[in-house]
């Protein structure tokens, strides 16, 4: 996510640490890197130039802090002005008082507004509100079917919408439906075009009109950059959108769209989607994105996914186990597959602070390494239930079998077993700092 210029911010933080103090020769020649980083990430001009004349005047201010060097200043600069066109804070959805709250979702064709509506359905499920999805696109071949599939995977019910019906016939009858039916919130998937057309726009005003949903969500495709701020700002003159949600942002490399849509449009960033699962969904903050692009991490995210992902009823098992000294490879397992419901591993280890500079080593080669987890897995599931409950039986020729069984060699096993002695030490020591088994503190104390 927004690889390229978080390499290219990297380096200016690296060249500002090193000046003593700043004049205006040597802020002029940073913000012309940072110009230069933001026009490559495809961020949009005016929105760059704004940006730099904003540091300047802060940077060339009065207001530095004592306890901040001149290069920690610069930081913070940098990252309050990042914050402030991403939109400054966080927006929440709006509810209607008397549901059903309508929302609908609006863009242009290939952007995912059909996947986004099942996201959208699961993330509200979790928050207890009980969403009704209703596939308006007539249009596009197979997208009525693509949504009742989709429905259908996360178990939330669906109109019945058939093609030969009008898009507003669809949408008001469903809004009926859900409402007799007590549902909490109803989700429009309204049709989208490859370009923006009158045709397209009649038939969302006649929508809107209709319903007056509480929320009018633009639909952007991160990776198309100033394509998808000129169609949003197209939008939000026919519609008058709510909020903006951003598609794809993990295959985004550059982030113009994301540093540009809240400027130019006027509206905030409510979602981004990050992965193609239909949980890879998150609330935007504007503060914790800058954080990542800077690469400063974003522990905030990682605490609160880690929280809703894993098991408190397991985690004080495996607790009292620790303290026991009773843990076993078979939990050591255990906690690996809890471990990679938080996503890939190099996106856990992006959201922890200096963690992102550390995984580019020489060669590219990335310390966090899936084919080594994988090959944990291998190594742990070739052993018998018995030699994953009492490692130290594990003698010569037991890990030679256990070698040859997993497709490794005996140092491979070997390495693991010393690994997982450390572990159990580690996390014994770390226990006492826990509270309740929260997985909040373990991470105050690994920063």
């Amino acid at each position: 996510m927004f690889d390229n210029l978080m390499h290219k911010f990297d380096g200016i933080i690296k060249k500002a640490r090193g000046e003593v103090t700043f004049s205006e020769a040597n802020v002029k020649r940073i913000l012309r890197d940072v110009r230069l980083a933001l026009l490559e990430a495809d961020v949009n001009y005016k929105v760059v130039k704004d940006f730099t004349r904003q540091v300047k005047e802060k940077v060339m201010g009065k207001e530095v802090l004592e306890s901040l060097s001149p290069a920690q200043h610069f930081v913070k600069i940098i990252h309050q002005e990042i914050t402030r066109i991403l939109g400054g804070e966080s927006q929440s959805m709006v509810f209607s008082p008397e549901p059903p709250t309508v929302i609908m979702l609006v863009g242009l064709q290939g952007a995912g507004k059909t996947t986004l509506t099942a996201k959208l359905a699961l993330y509200l499920r979790k928050r207890n509100k009980a969403a009704y999805l209703v596939p308006a696109d007539v249009y596009r071949p197979a997208a009525i079917e693509q949504l009742k599939v989709l429905a259908r995977q996360i178990d939330v019910p669906y109109f019945p919408a058939k093609e030969n019906m009008a898009p507003l016939a669809i949408c008001k009858q469903a809004v009926k439906e859900a409402r007799d039916s007590g549902f909490d919130v109803v989700i429009l998937d309204t049709a989208g075009r490859l370009h923006i057309n009158e045709e397209l726009m009649q038939e969302l005003r006649r929508i809107r009109g209709s319903l007056s949903p509480s929320e009018i969500l633009y639909v952007a495709d991160s990776m198309t950059g100033q394509d998808a701020v000129t169609s949003a700002k197209a939008f939000d003159q026919e519609l008058d959108v709510s909020g903006i949600v951003l598609t794809k942002v993990d295959g985004d490399a550059r982030g113009g769209a994301a540093l540009s849509i809240k400027s130019v449009v006027g509206k905030p960033i409510k979602f981004v989607s990050i992965g193609e699962k239909l949980n890879e969904l998150e609330v935007f903050y504007p503060e914790r994105m800058a954080s990542r692009i800077l690469g400063m991490g974003d522990m905030m995210s990682l605490i609160e996914k880690a929280q809703s992902s894993f098991d408190e009823k397991q985690a004080m098992e495996m607790q009292h186990k620790i303290r026991k000294s009773s843990f076993t490879l078979e939990d050591f397992y255990q906690q690996m597959q809890q471990i990679k419901k938080l996503g890939p591993l190099d996106r856990i280890m992006e959201s922890i602070p200096g963690m992102n500079r550390m995984m580019n080593l020489k060669g590219g080669q990335a310390m966090a390494d899936e084919k080594e987890l994988k090959k944990i897995e291998a190594i742990i599931l070739s052993m018998t239930p018995e030699e994953r409950q009492h490692d130290k039986i594990i003698d010569k020729g037991r890990k030679l079998r256990i070698a040859r069984g997993s497709g490794t060699t005996i140092a491979d096993v070997n390495k693991l077993l010393k690994q997982f002695t450390l572990s159990r030490k580690m996390m014994k020591k770390i226990l006492p700092f826990g509270k309740k088994g929260k997985i909040k503190d373990l991470f105050k104390l690994l920063q």
